[in-house]
């Protein structure tokens, strides 16, 4: 039995995934933070038949952590870009360890209304103490402590994603009532540092719940839908997507490709005169795109998807659209994600059922 067609995510944060990528970029520098250049960077990885693009996100300034970048927020970026798409799935990472998981859960819900139920959330960890300082929270200090902080917090959107019952809002004009406030919940939740009682401001999103990407060794596998791990080579990748016990699973691999111009071990050393690429634990390719097409077809067989992270935006994304891509779906694959179908669909995983509104069926109905 064949598996499923893999999946394909793109993070398309900045200009690339080494810190000198502006350095090659084919822009003007003051076209990065435009919204021109992020229509045109989603634009591509759509028509290329991507699944998925996510978007990395961080609080602190530049000169204050490695590998600065300017941006704009990743959920306002995200919302642009569900706005000017129709395919492709759109998810914006969000650290939970300082931010306000109900404020968090209400924009990501928008995200999924505003994209019609095409939002995923890439759930990380601030790490570095100057990010309490930029919040102006206390110091969550310790790995132990921020997986907290992000398991509370997932369980705190989650629950407030089904705060409303889909039916919640009735709009009867007989009765001049919008909402029956029957099908609206508390979720009385108490954690170790805070406690949410709800419900939500915002109507359950499309999806029911919006589909939550993460690493499981730092969030438990039952809070998420889709697991990101990673590895120095090919075995370990198997090894921890065989554990990860996520409904799916997609591996992180970081690449650099030959270009008409320069061979991607050149391109590398390039940028490496300015700065080191740094190693964040992720399957890394330096090769040709056939070499690419290879190992996502040996990846295939282990994992659900791969999150791609390109050496430099506007080089590598334009060889993955031009050669990659149409290989994998010469070979099947990949499949391109439908106009109108949710994140949710196109991965193949169900619509979950209201948590609230299942205990309040009467018996009869049970």
């Amino acid at each position: 039995m064949s598996r499923p067609a893999l999946h394909l995510a793109v993070e398309l944060d900045g200009d690339g995934a080494h810190p000198a990528a502006w350095r090659r970029a084919a822009h003007a520098p003051d076209q990065l933070l435009t919204p021109r250049r992020v229509a045109q960077v989603a634009a591509v990885a759509e028509n290329a038949g991507f699944t998925l693009i996510t978007l990395d996100d961080g609080v602190l300034p530049p000169g204050t952590a490695p590998n600065p970048v300017g941006r704009m927020g990743a959920v306002e970026r995200a919302a642009f870009v569900a706005a000017s798409t129709s395919s492709i799935g759109v998810a914006p990472v969000v650290p939970l360890t300082y931010a306000e998981p109900f404020h968090v859960s209400s924009q990501l819900a928008s995200l999924d209304h505003v994209s019609a139920g095409r939002a995923g959330w890439v759930v990380s960890e601030e790490e570095q103490p100057e990010a309490a300082r930029a919040w102006g929270r206390p110091l969550v200090d310790g790995a132990d402590a921020r997986a907290r902080e992000s398991r509370d917090g997932l369980e705190v959107a989650r629950a407030l994603w089904d705060s409303w019952e889909d039916d919640a809002v009735i709009r009867s004009v007989a009765t001049s009532r919008y909402l029956d406030r029957e099908r609206l919940h508390y979720i009385d939740f108490t954690g170790e540092t805070y406690a949410v009682k709800g419900p939500a401001i915002v109507p359950r999103p499309p999806q029911g719940q919006v589909v939550v990407l993460g690493r499981p060794d730092r969030v438990p596998a039952a809070q998420l839908d889709v697991g990101l791990v990673g590895g120095p080579d090919l075995t370990s990748v198997t090894a921890a997507a065989a554990a990860a016990g996520t409904a799916r699973v997609f591996a992180e691999v970081e690449v650099a490709l030959d270009t008409p111009d320069a061979t991607a071990a050149a391109r590398v050393a390039d940028l490496e005169r300015h700065a080191p690429w740094p190693d964040r634990g992720r399957l890394r390719h330096i090769g040709s795109a056939g070499q690419l097409v290879a190992l996502l077809g040996e990846l295939s067989r282990h994992v659900d998807g791969v999150r791609l992270h390109p050496l430099v935006l506007d080089e590598d994304l334009a060889v993955l659209s031009r050669l990659v891509l149409p290989a994998l779906s010469e070979r099947r694959l990949v499949a391109r994600p439908l106009p109108g179908t949710s994140l949710r669909t196109t991965l193949g995983l169900a619509r979950p059922a209201n948590r609230f509104a299942a205990v309040s069926l009467p018996e009869d109905a049970r």
